[in-house]
């Protein structure tokens, strides 16, 4: 945030996406953009009990000709795929599948 600009990256199954919003935005994150936390039990039965409210245009007191795709502030500028996934290496355990697998994750530095 920076400027009165809001920027972030998308990851997509095919393609990433680099986004910017002038501010006011509403942006919403995944369980990628940092530490999650986790409801106890407690919250998860509290929450199945609280309501669910609704809002249509009216209730915002939107018109509905400032909606919709031929009114939205987004714009695709460029978009990319992501390059293909290699194949990962099979290892058939004959005896030696345990010294194989810590050989590789030494190799990766895992261990």
């Amino acid at each position: 945030v920076a400027d009165g600009v809001v920027k972030g990256r998308r990851d997509g199954d095919s393609a990433t996406e680099q986004l910017q919003a002038s501010l006011p935005a509403v942006v919403s994150v995944t369980d990628q953009s940092g530490e999650a936390r986790y409801p106890s039990f407690k919250g998860i039965m509290a929450a199945k009990k609280k309501p669910v409210e609704s809002w249509d245009l009216s209730d915002l007191d939107i018109d509905e000709d400032e909606v919709g795709l031929e009114n939205a502030y987004t714009v695709v500028e460029s978009a990319a795929e992501r390059p293909a996934r290699t194949a990962g290496t099979i290892v058939k355990d004959e005896g030696e599948g345990g010294k194989q697998l810590a050989e590789f994750l030494a190799g990766q530095k895992f261990i």
